[in-house]
């Protein structure tokens, strides 16, 4: 990925992640999908600092988009992780 795409996905992660973190509080569906992929993301990423979350959640957004994922549907599986891995970064030390 080029420079210039990959900080746009940068910046369209961030804004899903904040957007959903929020959400969580008003969403309890939301919230215990949340909990299962952070569970799934500690086991994957057992240092849970945030340099170590970052490089997951770029790995992981970019491959959903190249898979030809777009955000639109806050209920979908990568919705869900992008959030809960936002999350994690929020707690994680850094």
């Amino acid at each position: 990925m080029d420079g210039e795409v990959f900080e746009e996905l940068g910046v369209l992660v961030r804004d899903i992640g904040d957007a959903g973190v929020e959400r969580m509080s008003e969403t309890p569906g939301l919230a215990a999908a949340v909990d299962q992929h952070v569970a799934e993301v500690r086991g994957l990423v057992p240092e849970s600092s945030q340099p170590a979350l970052m490089d997951y959640l770029s790995g992981f957004a970019e491959d959903a988009f190249r898979r030809g994922w777009w955000p639109g549907d806050t209920r979908d599986w990568e919705f869900v992780r992008i959030v809960a891995v936002c999350w994690m970064m929020r707690q994680a030390p850094v």
